[in-house]
């Protein structure tokens, strides 16, 4: 019999799994990437690669698609929900309400501490210039700080729906600076969200009685800044190959002396730690977690874009903050009228006109096969005559 000649085939790496499982225990260096001498026809199989992307340890390109899918998903859910219950009760503190930029302080220093560790964890290198961060540092402090502080100004399901607006901004930026022309579609989920808002906004105004110009005044500005920031941090993280956390490290840490020297020379840093020195479990305790889980929170967000796009991502994470408006009710008792429920649908609608503009042909591509499969299954399954036998 002829003998075998030794093979070192390379192998897919989406076929890791079952090959690993194939393998008996004696086996397992094979999986490492070392040679096996046992058997005349042993392969050497690759090494798992080190900087394979992982979310906080998990190797979650290894799983399939569903367990990927429910699992980031199921993480943005729960942490974002936290970071929003947590966000409305910290400003339900009788005094807290202008204290919204010290909170947003110690934020960024809770963020550049996660930043620093998962830093020195994944030995990342800055590779983007301190200039473009400086830049990014001071847009990160305008969203985050005028959002946090309009909280105290507004109910937090309008600041929701606020932050669902981002294109408004966008398409406003985009004509006057770049002179882009957008489609129809655009302009009419632009419309759809202008005129959802402004409903939401009018039905808040008359019954909520924490309701002040100011809070629009500071989430429109922030929503400014949030659709600029997009837009750097885009040609930064390409032009340089700069990982997440490290975006994430510099932005949020430059950030923190932008927001301490603005507190010390506007005079409201010692009122604001006088004032959570008295509460420190409803200040600092509270603060912490809402950093915390907004950090893994953002975690999940870029993990869910890396493995399944931009597009299930905005579904999803509009879908979350749906229902944190929900939660939002639940948890904490405000008035409530129907125009919230049809002016925030017709924000919804906008946002999906949006989404069906930029996936148009993705998206007509999945409705024809929903639309297939319906109609197979009003048909019912077909059925086939017996084949008669041969006499």
């Amino acid at each position: 019999m002829a003998q075998y000649q030794k093979m070192e085939p390379t192998v897919d790496p989406k076929y890791m799994d079952a090959a690993a499982y194939l393998m008996n225990s004696s086996q397992t260096d094979k999986f490492l990437g070392r040679n096996v001498k046992n058997s005349d026809h042993a392969v050497q199989m690759p090494a798992v690669k080190s900087n394979e992307p992982k979310l906080f340890g998990f190797a979650v390109q290894r799983w399939s698609p569903s367990v990927q899918f429910f699992f980031c998903v199921g993480g943005i859910f729960f942490f974002y929900l936290i970071y929003g219950y947590m966000q409305e009760l910290i400003f339900r503190l009788d005094g807290f309400r202008t204290f919204g930029w010290y909170l947003t302080l110690i934020q960024f220093a809770c963020y550049t501490v996660f930043g620093l560790l998962e830093s020195w964890f994944r030995k990342d290198t800055r590779k983007i210039p301190l200039s473009t961060y400086g830049l990014l540092a001071f847009l990160t402090v305008a969203t985050m700080g005028l959002s946090n502080s309009s909280v105290g100004y507004l109910n937090y399901p309008t600041q929701v729906v606020f932050k669902c607006c981002k294109l408004i901004p966008v398409m406003i930026g985009g004509i006057l600076i770049q002179g882009k022309r957008y489609g129809p579609i655009d302009v009419l989920a632009a419309l759809c969200m202008s005129l959802g808002l402004i409903f939401f906004t009018l039905a808040d105004s008359t019954l909520s009685p924490k309701f002040e110009r100011t809070g629009v005044l500071m989430i429109s500005l922030a929503l400014c800044a949030d659709a600029v920031i997009g837009n750097v941090q885009e040609k930064a993280i390409k032009a340089h190959q700069a990982s997440n956390t490290e975006v994430v490290l510099y932005s949020y840490g430059i950030g923190f002396w932008y927001i301490l020297t603005g507190l010390i020379l506007s005079g409201q840093l010692m009122p604001a730690f006088l004032f959570c020195q008295d509460y420190p479990k409803e200040t600092y305790g509270y603060a912490i977690i809402f950093s915390l889980t907004g950090y893994i929170g953002i975690s999940f967000v870029l993990q869910l874009i890396r493995l399944f796009g931009a597009l299930v991502t905005v579904t999803v994470t509009t879908g979350r903050k749906a229902v944190s408006i929900f939660v939002s009710f639940l948890s904490f008792e405000k008035p409530f009228t129907p125009q919230y429920a049809w002016s925030g649908m017709i924000v919804l609608l906008g946002i999906y006109l949006n989404l069906y503009s930029k996936n148009r042909t993705k998206m007509n591509e999945q409705f024809a096969e929903c639309a297939r499969r319906i109609v197979i299954r009003l048909q019912g399954r077909p059925r086939y005559s017996s084949i008669p036998s041969e006499v």
